[in-house]
């Protein structure tokens, strides 16, 4: 019982009856809430690092690998990251090599802002299947479906 009364010092009750001393969980449950309810809002925002404005397209989304996926991004002005590590085009195919190893099967996503010039994207994905990374995948945002 949470508010139980104990005996008094002498062991008798003399009319007066102390408090038994618990532990009050309320705030601590409230506490963990707020935790938990900070961590969901802010968990989505640390899932992609370089800020690309997406092209919107109506196709299908594709199964998610099960683990961490490769992605290679190009900003607006055309700059080239793997992850989140800005890469010279050069590099790209070396850096792929250090991080992927050998893994041609794996997939590799590739996200370009819409304002990058096409020729631009498709110069990195020809890079990329050059090395021999075929499974490449193109990133899209969802686009509502229009209403007819």
């Amino acid at each position: 019982m949470a508010g139980g009364f104990a005996a008094g010092p002498s062991g008798r009750n003399r009319g007066r009856r102390a408090m038994a001393a618990e532990i009050n969980v309320t705030p601590l449950v409230d506490v963990m809430l707020v935790l938990l309810i900070v961590f969901m809002i802010t968990a989505p925002l640390l899932t992609t690092g370089v800020e690309v404005s997406l092209p919107k397209a109506s196709a299908e989304n594709l199964r998610a690998p099960q683990s961490q996926p490769l992605s290679v991004s190009l900003d607006r002005s055309g700059a080239i990251y793997i992850q989140e590590t800005r890469v010279n085009p050069e590099e790209l195919v070396s850096t792929l090599y250090a991080i992927a190893g050998e893994g041609y099967e794996e997939r590799i996503f590739l996200r370009a802002d819409e304002g990058v010039n096409y020729g631009q994207v498709m110069s990195v994905m020809t890079r990329m299947q050059r090395a021999g990374y075929r499974n490449i995948a193109l990133v899209t945002d969802p686009q509502a479906e229009e209403s007819r």
